[in-house]
């Protein structure tokens, strides 16, 4: 069988290349050794022709192709050398040597390595000990790595070899110790192989030979750096380490370096082999014990390293590991007692100290949550377990707090954890702790960390476990309650202290996570004494009895159930706080917080002890006194109403009870009649946040007690003499009025108040009337609540009346006549009562009471009383209300009692009339009155307004609306009467406004002083516009206006109450946001009601003036057509026709964007007193908001949704914190509004449509200005991303025929063109995921439109770069300039567009949208990420997609690419467009030259390593796509010479090495082993350089290739190419140790790349180097701990030395800093990492080295890189920094130059 894999390596030259004479020959020691043993040979003929016979034989060896041609050329070379056995020197070593590891290769048959022994034989017997020690390097580096793969036969000749010859060296086998180890230790794997034991033999004779110490340790750097070897190592330790008892020493057996040996433990017992470690833990238990001397004497972070590896094999879950892990932490005894004392002795403070620094300061390594999984497993070890969550558990809790703090991605794993960890833990354990150090916290005062702790314990890491929840929280509960009495008691001023506080929280969710009904009974202790003594114990003592702490002494303890003690502890509590705070003042917001949270914990203990009787407190449990002092505290005026709702809340609790309140009614309605008046003080208007559940509190109070209590205090109130509190107390009223349930029957419940309210309706004091009024207009809510009690009254049974027929000349009148007498006086006050309510109610009150059936009342003796009176129930109120009357109007009383019933008779019947004709009353008044009175009423409004007379303006707003209809009245009277009569005079008279009129309105409605009239003033507003059009039409867009600054004021108020530590109270309600919604809405449609009109006369008067504007040429201007202050207007103005109302429906829809955009409630994580009104607003308004806009939308579709537009595209973040949440509404909104998908696409296309050149506008006669067809094309592109698949197949062919129009009109290049593209890729992507792409049609318009706009697009980005360059502008700048809108096309006279020639559709200079210069970047940027990666989706012909990407390469990537110096520094987009190509199979052929005119460009390697990490893909996919790419590659790289004898032969060198490099950087763009497969080829092209091309520039290349092999490929793939590149670098440094090189000579960038590549290999520490660097440098103990006379044998000593001897030239100052590499001062290159602080990784030391001068630049290097080899292995744990690996490689290859 033919051996393949050494073919490659075999056509190498045969090292005769040496110095080139111009350096300075410096020999070392060993090298004048070998030149004297040379020296008598040299000029024997003899010698000569030996080797001359040497040199053909190995000539030979290049015609070898077959196994059997390599045991002929063993044959002829041993034949040679037994030819003369007269010289003891062997000519060509060098080469001798690597032929013959060639022939050891594992994949050659046994019989060539059979004879290539032989050869070995033969030579080291020729050289002897001496030629041996001299040569060793070159004869090891075949043999050692062979015992590995080296078959049965042929093992006994080779140990035979390394005892015959090697082990005779004795001490001069100390350099080559480590590597001797390694290839022994195979042999060891196998207990029962056939050479084990000699093996093993051999390894006792090669310890002695030096000394076993120093063995040792080398064994000890075998287990650290080759798992493979780790197995054997432990074989043979097993054998030969003593057991150790626990004070023997063990520096005698393995040194003094007891880290060394510390750290190969660690690695072994972190091996990835089962068995491995269970070695390694039957050693500990050997010789390393917890209580030995040994490891007690190591240092405290070496012992941190071996209890982490060891406690590691817990994470395996295997029990033979884990039973040997736990007879090491607990000794060797079997009783559980000597264990646990054995290990709280020995390793107890080790392990806990190492797992504690692990989970504050992980290592990255491992993940966060590995020392709390090992803490869980160990759990497992009740010896183990118990004594380490005593010490542990607290520090475990804290660092599982920091690490969930930290808001990571590894937080959830460490979360994951914590929960199976307290799952695991004992409860006892860790609630003994928590508790401990919790009241240690509230004693001390300072410190409230266990206090957060346990709360975090409590809130992240949820309770499921039934013993904490009902045995351990109950008892810290109850223990919390006596320590804070306890402390409070000691020192009031405490209260307000932070751990008080912290607390308190922590109290109650202790509370909330337990079991309420535990705290009935304590649980049982399991000490019969203790259980005894507990029963009268306090809380607090019987929780430190329970948890075996030292318990307090605490006196005065009553026994009973546990939640009585708490529920009478905390009252003690509650009335400290209360009465702290009166002594202060309630001041201090500290002292709030805490009184406000023993309250709400008190309270739900009370709810908890009402579920059982026996539990419930007495009253003789509450202390005296304490609801005095409670109350006393609630009274006092600096008191918030969180903390009064909690303060009333626990006393209806404990009233409920334990009947808190006094027995005694008078004392009972005193308590209860404080606690509502302090409520009613928050029922003002400032305190609208908690109006809610203030009227809640009322109405609970009041049910708890059994009484009505609350209707006498209200009354009483209302009372009031002083003017100030009556205010106020009606609006209390009217606000508990609002907020209470029709359920409740207000109107009978509340009866008395409601009645002192109506009757301020007639009141002479303004202020109290308007007060009434007030009430009316804002807590009303219904009509129907009122007119219940006043008809259930009208109607009193004994009101008995009899019909009766009256005649009066001839003719009868229907009457009654009253049977008994009533109380005239009390139905006569209900009536004026009525009719102030009907005069004040107007329509509202008819439109009211006739909606509303009398039968819907709650009331049902109401119905009952209707039946005795013959009225129907289902009538209506106003129905039963004007028949009440009519009978009442013709009701008289009986003959003999009208003398003292007539006269209040007659004013019943005088109120029942103006109750009924209050609706239709009008004034009859001349015009020449009217309009002397009308000025003065505004001048007089005005006045009260400013001066705050609000008293007035009611009736002056009445009189102000009658004056006007009075006024309208007669004139349009007047102008019919002058137009019958044809009066031909100017024209009809008109109404001309006041010009202080809209003043006044504006003021009234927006100063704040005047809020409480708002209602007041938009009724008449509303009234009057909309009654006198078109008279007032002039005031509408102010008041618009006026309404649209006031929302977003309220709004802005509201927003503000809703932030968590917001203090702003006073926020308008819902009901003044509909308020004001309700005026804007139909403000708007009044103002565009009107323009339906004007606009026809504005088109009348276009077209009678369109021939004088075409003729006269004036593109911009219109005349005459609608005038504002006799001035012209500018086409920019031409919307003035319809400005104003079209202006004002903008305005108000971003209002109502506004509102629906922020109005969105979501409920808080913690509830609060003001959340209830605020949701109430919340939802109501933009419940009328949307409404208002769906009726807008209606009216005006068009006008909306592009008003909608542009507040999308100009106002977004102004609306709300968080634009993706506004942009969502805004989208939601757009959905509300319009009924289909469809229709929003069609109203879009139409508005784009209307804007775009050279279409024609259709019906739009008007077209926004202040919008673009861009910002509607965005807009469009976003609307349409948001559509699910069925809903973009609605929309596909408005849009695509859309597209096509565009197409077809527009023939320049416009940005809408590139939008158009953005929205079909949008709406593509979509349709092309349904089935509709099997519809011919479909997929045959997509493919057309999506072919145009892509080639329009890519067309005008090409020409733009070969224009302005803009190619070369980076990202950056792009985002400088921002987002480039194109310039709003100002709506062109349509004169003008139908005058314009269909041919010349381009607009003027001044209309077209100019975009910035980005607009090209932008567009290759969106085909680079958008069109590309969907390109198959929407061009299924492969000919289209190669036609599109051939367009993209022509006009994108060609202009791109010209005229770099540095060819591979394109701009990202473009490089991003390539890479995207590189993904379509069928646009190969495209992207394939540009790629490969890059990649061969001699400049290539001039750009940056950034610029070649982004070509790095679009390289592999040139070379995995093309297959003849790579051959064509290694074909470039000529190993011939050129025939032409003209040629430039350093050109040529330089070319070579270029290709060289090229095949390096396609090598370094594989993963790893993607290229595996041409690894011979690349073989065989490097050995053929390294043989014929000399030259040092081509040579350096090839290390830089070797250096991406060993990166890119597996360390088993160069198995065969390891004796060619051994070979190779000792011949280079073996040479500068003969002839050291000069300054500035050709050979020193091979000597870098050759140093470099050395670099990499000690830093990557592979298997199959690591027996080979020992020849490099010293991989012993050696490197740090160096033997007396000891001399350096590893070549980069030597070169050390030899280049440190070299004198310094004095020609030229040779700066330092030159060498472009820094090293520091002491030996050691790498600091050994310190406890706690994360493994540092290997790094290659020549990384920043990039050229040097002379070969005394690499001292730092040959002199350091032996001891910081040593010591990375010591302290990284072989850990590899790859970047900087690649990094270090890329910087080489790209110099950037």
């Amino acid at each position: 069988m033919v051996a393949r894999a050494g073919d490659a390596a075999v056509k190498e030259r045969d090292g005769k290349s040496g110095a080139d004479g111009r350096g300075t020959s410096h020999p070392s020691t060993k090298a004048t050794e070998r030149l004297s043993l040379q020296q008598p040979y040299a000029s024997d003929p003899k010698y000569k022709k030996y080797t001359q016979q040497v040199e053909k034989c190995l000539n030979a060896f290049d015609n070898v192709h077959e196994w059997a041609d390599c045991i002929s050329f063993l044959k002829q070379l041993l034949k040679t050398f037994q030819s003369y056995l007269q010289f003891k020197e062997i000519p060509h070593k060098l080469i001798v040597a690597k032929r013959l590891a060639q022939c050891l290769n594992p994949a050659l048959p046994a019989g060539v390595h059979q004879r290539a022994l032989d050869v070995y034989t033969h030579i080291l017997s020729v050289l002897g000990t001496e030629g041996l020690k001299h040569d060793l390097p070159l004869w090891s580096s075949g043999l050692f790595p062979f015992f590995e793969y080296a078959s049965t036969s042929v093992k006994p000749t080779l140990l035979n070899i390394y005892d015959t010859y090697y082990l005779p060296l004795q001490h001069d086998l100390r350099p080559v110790m480590k590597s001797f180890i390694l290839a022994l230790l195979p042999g060891l794997e196998e207990e029962t192989g056939e050479f084990f034991d000699k093996v093993l033999g051999l390894l006792d004779r090669l310890a002695d030979t030096v000394s076993p110490v120093f063995f040792i340790q080398n064994l000890w750097l075998v287990m650290i750096t080759m798992p493979p070897a780790r197995g054997s190592a432990l074989n043979f330790l097993l054998r030969r380490l003593p057991a150790l008892h626990a004070e023997d020493d063990i520096t005698h057996v393995v040194g003094r370096d007891i880290g060394l040996m510390i750290r190969a433990f660690s690695a072994v017992l972190e091996d990835d082999n089962l068995l491995v470690r269970r070695s390694a833990l039957d050693i500990l238990l050997q010789s390393m014990r917890m209580d030995s001397a040994a490891l007690k004497g190591t240092q405290p972070e070496d012992r941190a390293i071996l209890m982490k590896a060891a406690t590691s094999v817990v994470l395996r879950r295997d029990l033979s590991l884990n039973r040997r892990l736990y007879t090491w932490l607990l000794g060797p005894d079997d009783k559980s007692e000597a264990q646990t004392v054995y290990f709280r002795q020995h390793g107890l403070q080790l392990l806990s100290t190492t797992l504690k620094n692990e989970m504050f300061t992980p290592s990255e390594e491992y993940a966060e949550s590995r020392p709390f999984k090992i803490f869980i497993s160990l759990l497992d070890k009740w010896e183990i377990g118990s004594p380490l969550t005593e010490v542990l558990i607290y520090d475990a809790l804290k660092a599982i707090n920091q690490h969930m703090e930290s808001k990571s991605i590894i937080s959830n794993d460490v979360a994951m954890t914590a929960s199976t960890l307290l799952e695991a833990v004992e409860p006892s354990i860790l609630w003994k702790k928590l508790l401990h150090s919790v009241l240690y916290s509230i004693h001390d005062g300072k410190r409230p960390e266990a206090i957060r702790l346990t709360l975090f314990l409590l809130r992240e890491l949820p309770v499921h476990d039934d013993e904490v929840r009902s045995v351990h929280l109950p008892i810290v509960f109850a223990a919390l309650v006596e320590k804070l009495l306890t402390h409070i008691q000691e020192n009031s001023s405490r209260v307000t202290s932070l751990t008080v506080r912290e607390t308190c929280v922590l109290q109650q969710e202790v509370l909330r996570n337990m079991m309420p009904e535990a705290l009935q009974q304590r649980p049982k202790l399991s000490d019969p004494e203790l259980q005894e003594s507990s029963t009268s114990s306090s809380p607090l003592v019987f929780a430190t009895t329970f948890y075996g702490l030292d318990p307090p002494t605490i006196s005065n303890y009553r026994p009973a159930a546990p939640i009585i003690t708490a529920i009478e502890q905390l009252l003690m509590l509650c009335q400290t706080c209360a009465k702290y705070m009166v002594q202060t003042q309630g001041s201090g917001a500290d002292l709030k917080v805490t009184f406000s949270q023993f309250l709400s914990t008190l309270t739900r203990l009370v709810e908890v002890s009402n579920v059982s009787p026996d539990t419930s407190p007495n009253a003789s449990r509450v202390p005296p006194s304490w609801l005095e002092d409670m109350l006393d505290c609630l009274d006092m005026e600096n008191i918030g109403f969180p903390l009064l709702d909690h303060g009333i809340t626990l006393i209806i609790a404990i009233h409920r009870s334990s009947r808190l309140l006094p027995s005694a009614p008078a004392n009972q309605k005193l308590a209860v009649g404080r606690m509502v008046k302090r409520l009613f003080r928050f029922l003002r208007h400032e305190c609208a946040i908690y109006h809610v559940r203030a009227a809640d509190l009322v109405w609970t109070l009041e049910s708890s007690t059994g009484h009505h209590y609350v209707e006498s205090i209200i009354a009483q109130s209302l009372n009031s003499p002083n003017l100030y509190n009556l205010e106020e107390a009606f609006e209390a009223f009217g606000v508990l009025w609002r907020l209470t349930e029709d359920e409740v029957s207000p109107g009978f419940r509340l009866k008395v108040p409601m009645m002192i309210v109506l009757d301020t309706l007639r009141h002479e004091q303004p202020i109290i009337r308007r007060a009434g009024e007030t009430w009316m207009r804002c807590s009303l809510r219904s009509y129907a609540r009122i007119l219940e009690p006043i008809i259930y009254d009208l109607i009193d049974p004994t009101i008995r009346r009899k019909p009766c027929r009256t005649k009066i000349k001839g003719k009868e009148v229907q009457g009654y006549i009253y049977e008994q007498a009533f109380d005239q006086r009390y139905v006569h006050h209900l009536l004026e009562v009525l009719l102030a309510i009907a005069q004040f109610g107007g329509q509202g009150f008819t439109k009211s009471a006739r909606s509303y059936p009398i039968n819907r009342s709650n009331h049902k003796p109401l119905a009952h009383r209707l039946e005795t009176a013959s009225i129907d129930p289902t009538t209506n109120f106003l129905d039963g209300l004007v028949e009440i009357l009519s009978r009442f109007i013709q009701s008289e009383p009986k003959e003999p009692h009208e003398s003292t019933a007539g006269p209040l008779n007659i004013k019943i019947q005088l109120a029942s009339v103006d109750l009924l004709h209050a609706v239709v009353a009008r004034g009859e008044i001349d015009y020449l009155s009217l309009e002397v009175l009308e000025p003065v009423v505004i001048g007089k409004l005005y006045f009260t307004v400013h001066f705050r007379r609000l008293d007035l303006q009611i009736k002056l707003l009445r009189v102000l609306h009658s004056l006007i209809s009075a006024s309208t009245a007669h004139l349009s009277q007047s102008n019919v009467l002058r137009s019958e009569n044809s009066v031909s005079e100017a024209g009809p008279r008109t109404y001309t406004m006041n010009p202080l009129l809209t003043q006044t309105l504006m003021d009234g409605i927006s100063l704040p002083h005047n809020r409480v009239m708002l209602q007041h003033w938009l009724d008449f507003v509303l009234m009057a516009i909309q009654q006198f059009q078109p008279a007032l039409q002039g005031i509408v867009s102010p008041i618009v206006d006026c309404l649209c600054r006031q929302v977003r004021a309220f709004l802005a108020d509201v927003l503000l109450a809703s932030q968590p530590d917001s203090v702003v109270l006073g926020v308008a309600t819902d009901a003044e946001f509909i308020m004001l919604l309700n005026a804007m809405e139909r403000l708007l449609i009044l103002g565009l009601a009107s323009q339906a009109e004007l606009s026809q006369q504005d088109e009348d008067s276009l077209l009678q003036e369109k021939s004088a504007t075409e003729s006269s040429g004036i593109l911009g201007l219109v005349s005459n057509v609608f005038t504002v202050d006799s001035a012209s207007l500018q086409i920019d103005d031409q919307l003035a026709p319809r400005s104003p109302g079209y202006r004002s429906l903008h305005e108000g829809i971003r209002v109502l964007f506004a509102i629906w955009i922020n109005l969105v409630w979501t409920a808080p994580s913690s509830k609060r007193s003001e959340d209830d009104s605020l949701s109430i607003i919340y939802s109501r308004t933009r419940a009328r908001c949307r409404r208002a806009l769906e009726y807008l939308s209606r009216v005006h579709p068009s006008e909306v949704l592009e008003s909608l537009v542009i507040c999308w595209d100009r106002d977004l973040t102004l609306y709300s914190r968080d634009p993706k949440q506004a942009e969502d509404a805004a989208f939601e909104l757009v959905d509300t509004l319009i009924a289909s998908a469809h229709s929003a696409v069609h109203m879009i296309c139409e508005s784009i449509v209307a804007r775009t050149p050279g279409f024609p506008s259709g019906s739009r006669k008007y077209t926004n200005s202040n919008l673009s067809d861009g910002t509607l094309l965005k807009f469009l592109e976003q609307y349409l991303s948001r559509l699910e698949g069925p809903l973009a197949l609605q929309v596909w062919g408005r849009f695509i025929q859309l597209a096509k129009d565009v197409i077809s009109n527009v023939r320049e290049f416009r940005a809408q063109t590139y939008l158009l593209l953005r929205c079909l890729c949008v709406l593509g992507d979509k349709v092309t995921q349904t089935t509709a792409m099997e519809d011919r049609r479909i997929k045959k318009d997509l493919q057309e439109v999506f072919s145009k706009l892509l080639d329009a697009c890519v067309t005008f980005s090409g020409r733009s770069s070969e224009s302005a360059s803009w190619i070369r502008r980076t990202t950056k700048e792009s985002i400088m300039n921002g987002r480039s809108s194109p310039v709003p096309r100002g709506v062109s006279d349509q004169k003008a567009e139908d005058k314009a020639s269909s041919s010349a559709t381009s607009l003027p200079d001044n209309a077209k949208p100019t975009w910035g210069s980005e607009l090209p970047l932008q567009i290759t940027n969106f085909i680079a990420t958008t069109v590309l990666p969907n390109l198959r989706k929407f061009l299924p012909d492969n000919d289209k997609v190669a036609s599109a990407c051939s367009s993209i390469v022509y006009y994108v990537v060609n202009p791109a690419v010209k005229g770099k110096s540095r060819p591979l520094d394109l701009d990202p987009v473009v490089v991003e467009t390539i890479k995207e190509m590189t993904r379509i199979s069928a646009a190969l052929k495209v992207w394939r030259a540009p790629v490969i005119d890059i990649l061969y460009d001699n400049r290539v390697f001039n750009s940056n390593t950034a610029a070649a990490t982004r070509w790095k893909p679009v390289v592999k996919a040139l070379f995995d796509s093309d297959k003849t790419s790579f051959s064509d590659l290694l074909s470039r790289i000529a190993s011939a010479p050129s025939a032409n004898i003209f040629s430039n032969r350093e050109n040529e060198m330089l070319l070579r090495s270029l290709n060289l490099r090229r095949l390096s950087f396609v090598l370094f763009t594989g993963e790893k082993n993607h290229f595996v497969t041409q690894l011979p080829n690349v073989q065989e092209k490097l050995v053929d350089i390294l043989r014929n091309v000399p030259s040092p520039i081509v040579q350096s290349e090839v290390y830089l290739c070797i250096r991406v092999l060993l990166c890119r490929l597996s360390p088993h793939n160069l198995t065969s190419f390891w004796p060619v590149i051994l070979t190779e670098l000792y011949r280079i440094f073996e040479q500068i140790i003969v002839t050291v090189p000069a300054d500035e000579s050709e050979e020193l960038p091979l000597i870098l790349s050759a140093s470099k590549c050395l670099d990499l290999l000690l830093t990557l520490q592979t298997e199959e180097f690591q027996i080979h660097q020992w020849i490099f440098v010293t991989d012993t103990v050696d490197a740090v701990y160096r033997p007396d006379n000891w001399t350096p044998h590893a070549m980069f000593d030597q070169l050390a030395e030899t280049v440190t001897n070299i004198p310094v030239p004095e020609v030229k100052e040779r700066s330092k800093a030159s060498s472009g590499v820094t090293f520091p001062t002491s030996s050691a290159s790498i600091s050994f990492p310190s406890t706690g602080q994360p493994n540092k990784m290997r790094h290659p030391m020549l990384n920043s080295l990039c050229q040097i001068d002379s070969i005394r630049d690499l001292i730092p290097f040959f002199s350091h890189v032996s001891i910081s080899s040593y010591e990375s292995i010591y302290a990284t744990a072989g850990n590899i920094d790859w970047e900087a690996v690649e990094q270090g490689i890329l910087d080489d290859m790209f110099d950037s130059r």
